[in-house]
């Protein structure tokens, strides 16, 4: 069975989850050939190992704190901050809180 994704013109509630945070599970909301929409939600304590991925990535913070690594660096995202990511940008997150965030990819075919 497929996972829904939204379709063209369908309105996406991203607002924070609030209680229901910790009772929650990263969902992709958008997917497409050659976009991807995910609300990563990140429990306090919790790693996404060092990785990358060919295209260009924004990660919002919606609420919470996550520890964002990149480029020799650890920022902290709180809620309304936003981090733009050159493709193939090696990088990591680790949850400070219980945390959610909006990962938005701009999804590029590798040749070959």
């Amino acid at each position: 069975m497929a996972i829904p994704h939204a379709t063209s013109g369908q309105v996406i509630d991203i607002r924070p989850l609030a209680e229901k945070l910790r009772q929650s599970a990263t969902t992709t909301l958008v997917k497409t050939e050659k976009l991807e929409v995910i609300r990563l939600v990140l429990p306090a304590g919790k790693e996404i190992a060092q990785h990358s991925v060919a295209g260009e990535v924004t990660v919002q913070c919606l609420e919470g704190q996550v520890a964002f690594s990149v480029q020799g660096q650890t920022m902290i995202l709180l809620p309304g901050r936003l981090l733009f990511l050159s493709g193939d940008e090696l990088h990591a997150l680790k949850g400070i809180e219980d945390s959610s965030v909006l990962v938005t990819i701009c999804l590029e075919k590798k040749a070959g």
